[in-house]
């Protein structure tokens, strides 16, 4: 992956960097010596991010230095001292249900803004994206991905469940069988295979994945983005209405985009 220019960077601390150029903001995960491998002080960095982009940002991109994109939580989460400064998973299993539970909602606010309806997000993934890795990915609105990509969800191997707002999305891709076959079994799936059962919009190889999502990127940026705000909230919401509902959303939609063109908008 190709480097960012300092000059643009407006956020860079624990592992994340953030550089906004005109109406692309590119989320960096920066910690390939350990193959971008996730903490709580990331998941912050993440949160911050999203906190941090300006008004002007229509696509976000998110990418990784490295060999991997993620390869999931960092193993010291399992171990008995955890991240300083952090509660330990044995802390966390001894506090109260509201706490653990704040805990974890804290962890997933990492994972959620990306799909804001004021933004379209897309991930640039390669190598191994495992677990937390994977879950990240899942949460942009695009995916495009290179030859050597390896997605896996290993929460299961470890006692665990997803829990980074994952598995609504695996569900909404590829269904409720094949998410389940994923999840439970932990398997790899590599690109062909991402591609073919939804996970993947696009598939290219390593030395053209920058480009193609750049390219991807300007496609997104030429519709007028009030169109693009308005679609994306249309087929967002679209599989918890009725289709008369949907209906209906569709046409109060285009009714204020109509007033917006003709200048009628309050």
């Amino acid at each position: 992956m190709t480097s960012i220019d300092p000059a643009l960077v407006v956020l860079d601390k624990d592992g994340v960097r953030l550089a906004v150029e005109d109406g692309v903001a590119t989320v960096t995960l920066a910690n390939p010596a350990k193959r971008n491998a996730q903490s709580p002080a990331l998941w912050r960095a993440l949160t911050e991010a999203g906190r941090a982009l300006p008004g002007s940002v229509r696509v976000v991109v998110l990418r990784a230095e490295g060999v991997s994109f993620s390869a999931g939580l960092d193993r010291q989460a399992f171990t008995p001292e955890g991240f300083d400064g952090e509660p330990s998973f044995l802390d966390m299993a001894r506090g109260s249900d509201e706490d653990l539970d704040a805990t974890i909602a804290e962890y997933q606010e990492a994972f959620t803004w990306w799909r804001r309806n004021d933004i379209v997000s897309v991930a640039a993934v390669q190598g191994h994206a495992i677990g937390a890795g994977f879950q990240l990915a899942l949460a942009c609105d695009l995916r495009v991905v290179a030859q050597d990509v390896q997605f896996a969800m290993r929460e299961t191997s470890l006692g665990l469940v997803p829990d980074l707002a994952g598995t609504q999305p695996l569900v909404a891709a590829v269904g409720y069988a094949r998410a389940l076959e994923i999840c439970a079994t932990g398997r790899f799936v590599h690109a062909d295979e991402a591609e073919r059962i939804g996970l993947a919009n696009l598939v290219v190889p390593a030395g053209e994945l920058d480009a193609a999502v750049r390219d991807l990127a300007a496609a997104l940026l030429a519709a007028p983005r009030d169109a693009v705000v308005e679609t994306k909230a249309l087929l967002r919401g679209a599989t918890g209405r009725t289709y008369e509902e949907q209906r209906a959303a569709e046409r109060a939609a285009q009714a204020r985009r109509l007033r917006d063109l003709a200048g009628l908008s309050d």
